[in-house]
């Protein structure tokens, strides 16, 4: 709570608030209008009891309240009429210190919408009413909660493009109801009197709403109370906006027209001579500008009209060559069809010709081995003929059909195999992955429990007790330990061995692996080149000897005579005896290595 003087009554009003129910407060609250317009208060006095009705929550507990279900309230809709009545009074004239964007951006805001949105209930509320009684006093609240609102406004000005931008005022607008739509319109009129320049600052969208529904009031009705609201408003937004007079020339064209054959004699005809002038000045003003531009615009179309035609001139000889050329094809194209055409015309009718004299000379040699066959053997023939007729047409058939399903599953045979070679890359994918995964890191053993450390003490201990170590002597300690240490180091040489064996057998792979490449991509001997030669050539020149020595010797075996190789009558032509190939090999190493 503030700590300056406080009034009186909003301190006594704060407090019944305080400890009051819920369903007593908006009666309560209603008491702040006399609080507000005693007339002893001047405009210090007025702006101090609006600071303190803020400060004690008074204000946003009027809000709250008008956020409720007004039909519930106590007094219900003049309840709530009062109540918006007393916020807008409350927040005009009101200047915040402290927290200022609440109040400016968040309290102000969430306040008009809650008034129009009751504007909206006590709209639908009067055009459902069916009793004058009612109907007067839905209109009476309506016309309460939009001064309410129009004062706010006056207030703070920047809530007028707010307003104006909240969908809910153009549904209030937007009526059919006469009533509530000259009252909306006189709202209207306020707010363009307070800003001015407020339908500047809006977006397109909502200008073009509002103006579109003031000119359908004008076409839609006849009444002239609606007429003389509509052009009063128009006629403003003419005079304080001079840049939208073009918009109503250019978006409404009819305007004119309407507003002098429609509207003329009804009562108001000095607003309507007024916008009539203003819209008929600025035509004659855009006339002249149209004449300039479009007499530019010639002259810019006749200028290009110009280049077109001699950049169209300087193009002629090579479009006839063109055309030419295109027609030429063209008359070729067709008279190759059309011999193509004659041509199967001709192949058609000579398979024709051919499948009747073949049909001819086979019904003939029917015949005639009829007239030979003997007429008991007739059945018989026939039978056989049409036993080879049907093998005939079931081996056209099932090769058609062994045709059409192998086209049919030749695309079912490539996406397996492409799924195959997928597969395959896949599983190289993950089997490279898994071999290049580093190792899981060390990760330190949890330690041990003070109770965990006793227990596993007391087992060591029962198990020394129930296993008690032999004695040993200090020179039996000495000679285990060396034999130890010996065993250790036999170890170690052990491994290191086995590795360097591990590591000469991966060398000795490789190198054959790499041998049996050459020799399996080697060109043939037709092929061969001296280039070829170096790469089936060691680089160890006792290797090379060796190698050039144990081809000598195989080709001297190919030369024995027949007598020297009684024994091997039955090996293979291109096989050579073990023995003579091993004294010779004996000492040949793979790599140049031993």
């Amino acid at each position: 709570f503030p700590m300056a003087a406080t009034d009186p009554q909003v301190l006594a009003l704060a407090a019944q608030v305080t400890e009051s129910r819920e369903q007593d407060i908006p009666l309560l609250l209603l008491k702040l209008k006399g609080i507000l317009s005693s007339p002893s208060l001047g405009c210090e006095e007025s702006k101090k009891i609006k600071q303190d009705i803020y400060d004690y929550g008074l204000t946003q507990y009027c809000l709250l309240v008008l956020k409720r279900d007004h039909s519930q309230l106590r007094g219900a809709w003049a309840t709530a009429a009062q109540l918006a009545e007393i916020l807008s009074h409350c927040c005009v004239g009101l200047e915040v210190k402290e927290d200022r964007e609440e109040f400016y951006k968040k309290f102000l805001p969430s306040s008009v919408d809650t008034l129009l949105v009751l504007g909206k209930r006590l709209q639908a509320r009067f055009v459902r009413a069916i009793k004058d009684k009612e109907k007067q006093d839905f209109l009476h609240w309506f016309q309460i909660v939009t001064d309410a609102i129009c004062w706010l406004i006056g207030g703070h000005i920047q809530l007028a493009a707010c307003v104006l931008q909240n969908d809910r005022f153009l549904q209030l607008l937007i009526t059919d109801d006469v009533e509530t739509a000259i009252i909306m319109m006189f709202m209207l009129h306020n707010i363009l009197r307070i800003n001015s320049s407020v339908l500047l600052e809006v977006d397109k969208e909502t200008l073009h709403s509002v103006l579109d529904e003031l000119v359908y009031k004008l076409s839609s009705t006849t009444n002239p109370a609606v007429g003389s609201a509509a052009t009063k408003l128009l006629l403003l937004v003419a005079k304080f906006c001079k840049q939208l007079v073009q918009l109503f020339i250019a978006r409404y064209k009819g305007l004119k027209g309407l507003l002098s054959k429609q509207w003329t004699g009804k009562g108001f005809d000095r607003e309507l001579n007024q916008l009539l002038d203003l819209l008929y000045l600025e035509q004659s003003n855009g006339k002249g500008e149209m004449q300039k531009q479009h007499q530019a615009a010639c002259i810019i179309q006749a200028v290009w009209r110009g280049y077109q035609t001699r950049k169209r001139l300087k193009k002629l000889p090579r479009a006839v060559t063109t055309i030419q050329r295109s027609f030429r094809a063209k008359r070729e194209q067709e008279l190759q069809h059309l011999a193509k055409q004659k041509e199967d015309e001709a192949l058609k009718l000579q398979m024709q010709l051919q499948r009747q004299r073949a049909m001819r000379l086979f019904h003939e040699r029917q015949l005639a081995l009829l007239q030979v066959v003997h007429a008991s053997q007739v059945n018989k023939y026939m039978e056989e003929m049409e036993e080879k007729s049907a093998l005939t047409i079931q081996r056209f058939w099932r090769g058609y059909r062994a045709r059409r399903i192998f086209h049919q599953q030749k695309q079912s045979l490539k996406e397996y195999k492409a799924a195959i070679i997928i597969q395959r890359a896949a599983c190289k994918f993950l089997e490279k992955r898994r071999r290049r995964r580093p190792l899981s890191p060390w990760k330190e053993p949890k330690g041990l429990s003070d109770e965990q450390r006793l227990a596993l003490q007391q087992k060591v201990d029962d198990y020394i007790k129930l296993h008690p170590a032999s004695q040993m002597s200090e020179e039996m300690s000495k000679e285990l330990h060396m034999q130890a240490q010996a065993k250790l180091a036999q170890f170690l040489l052990r491994t290191r061995l086995d590795q360097r064996a591990a590591q000469r057998r991966e060398a000795l792979l490789a190198q054959v692996n790499t041998d049996v490449e050459l020799l399996m991509n080697a060109p043939g001997l037709a092929e061969t080149t001296e280039k070829d030669l170096g790469a089936f050539m060691s680089r160890s020149m006792p290797v090379a000897a060796k190698a050039r020595q144990t081809h000598n010797t195989m080709l001297k075996y190919t030369r024995w005579p027949w007598w020297k190789k009684l024994g091997d009558e039955f090996m293979e032509d291109n096989v050579i005896p073990d023995d003579a190939v091993n004294t010779e090999l004996e000492t040949l190493f793979i790599g140049g290595r031993k």
